[in-house]
């Protein structure tokens, strides 16, 4: 799926677009139980509920690509009869009317869906008529296919919290009724995957929204894929891996991972058409150990992050994008440009210093000339056109240096610009 594909679907979920068939639902408590389930006509439902409900189907397609949304692929067996991609496959073929089915699908979540608290697991049904479009993105009025497609969201349900509020039935101020809410969805998927515009019944798209944590073992029990690593999670463990072997709290080791972050980051295409999404760069062995080099790692320290890498990621090598922090990147920036200020200010001292203290020669007591070391209390630094002109004059008794300026010059005395 790309990004163009979720946001066709997610532009439908509005009241006049909106093509949802059915909804069905199930309430488990924090012991696992299922406390309530229904089925409704999506059309059929209230306005305060219909909108209510679009927002959380939503949320299953919002977020990053490869972070918060990621593609997970069926294996063989899972399209075998008995499978979890065959049983998704029935269960949109009934529409969500066989309520045997749902029963057995919210007891496959209940089961495989780590939680502690109570949630809600809500089931949307839709058939979208997908439109034909030209070359130029026009559509016309005639189909491709029809995109039978399941959403499913899982929905913490929380406590509201105590506290004070009127009582319109007491007329009085006292302790607000505390209730039970539906918050956003925690983990969803939406089934088959909507990719170039078509049904691929080999694929989920699988949501997320805790990038760090995300529900893996329902990824792998619940839906029968293999896990996938989230950009945070990629993220995280190329910190681990390079800190585990350079060191984190050291000045030096932190540099080092700064200009790692830095080198990264400079792999990741730039396109100035906003429209144009730009191919990733894969970050292969080979490319890990070229910012290694580049940012200073020792080639014994390279090695061990090197085959360390390929180790953990495998085949499902990162992106440059996923590998970089943009607060590290940026923070690398501010180090650099404070390091390039000390020297810039240690070699102007340095300047000075040789400027103000210029071998000169005087004599010994046996009327030798020895080299001596003269300061200067005042020290010019002019154009060479204009050194001929400078001359002493004694004025208000006090011996001057004079010299001459045009109406057009300027003159900057200690690096401060000066009206003359």
């Amino acid at each position: 799926m790309n990004k163009k594909d979720i946001l066709e679907l997610k532009r439908r979920f509005k009241k006049d677009a909106c093509t949802f068939t059915r909804l069905c639902g199930c309430y488990v408590d924090a012991d696992r139980n299922k406390v309530t389930t229904f089925g409704e006509t999506f059309l059929n439902l209230e306005d305060e509920e219909f909108y209510k409900y679009l927002e959380i189907a939503k949320k299953v397609m919002s977020g990053t690509i490869g972070n918060n949304i990621l593609e997970l692929e069926f294996p063989t067996a899972e399209e075998a009869p008995g499978g979890r991609q065959q049983f998704l496959m029935g269960l949109r073929e009934s529409a969500l009317k066989n309520e045997d089915l749902m029963d057995t699908f919210y007891d496959l979540v209940i089961e495989n869906y780590s939680y502690v608290g109570n949630y809600l697991i809500l089931v949307f049904h839709d058939a979208y008529d997908v439109m034909t479009k030209t070359s130029d993105n026009n559509k016309l009025d005639e189909s491709e296919e029809v995109y039978e497609y399941l959403l499913c969201a899982i929905c913490p349900v929380t406590l509201t919290k105590p506290g004070l509020g009127y009582r319109e039935d007491e007329n009085r101020i006292g302790p607000r009724i505390r209730d039970w809410v539906v918050g956003v969805p925690d983990t969803g998927f939406v089934f088959p995957a909507f990719t170039d515009r078509s049904s691929d019944i080999h694929s989920v798209m699988f949501y997320t929204r805790d990038t760090k944590t995300p529900h893996a073992e329902f990824m792998e029990s619940g839906l029968g894929c293999g896990t996938k690593l989230t950009a945070t999670e990629k993220k995280l463990t190329f910190q681990s891996i390079v800190k585990e072997v350079i060191g984190e709290d050291e000045e030096e080791s932190d540099a080092v991972f700064g200009d790692i972050q830095e080198n990264l980051n400079n792999m990741i295409p730039v396109t100035e058409d906003e429209t144009v999404e730009p191919d990733p760069v894969i970050v292969t062995r080979s490319a890990i150990a070229d910012v290694l080099a580049e940012s200073g790692v020792t080639e014994e320290q390279a090695a061990v992050i090197e085959n360390t890498y390929e180790n953990v990621f495998g085949e499902e090598l990162p992106e440059a994008g996923q590998l970089v922090d943009p607060k590290l990147v940026e923070a690398n920036g501010k180090r650099k440009e404070k390091l390039e200020l000390v020297k810039q200010v240690e070699n102007l001292k340095q300047q000075l210093e040789e400027t103000r203290s210029v071998p000169v020669s005087e004599e010994d007591a046996d009327g030798e000339d020895v080299p001596a070391v003269k300061t200067y209390d005042v020290i010019l630094r002019v154009k060479p056109e204009k050194v001929g002109q400078i001359h002493s004059q004694v004025i208000d008794g006090q011996k001057c240096l004079v010299i001459p300026m045009d109406e057009d010059e300027h003159a900057a005395v200690n690096g401060v610009n000066t009206t003359v």
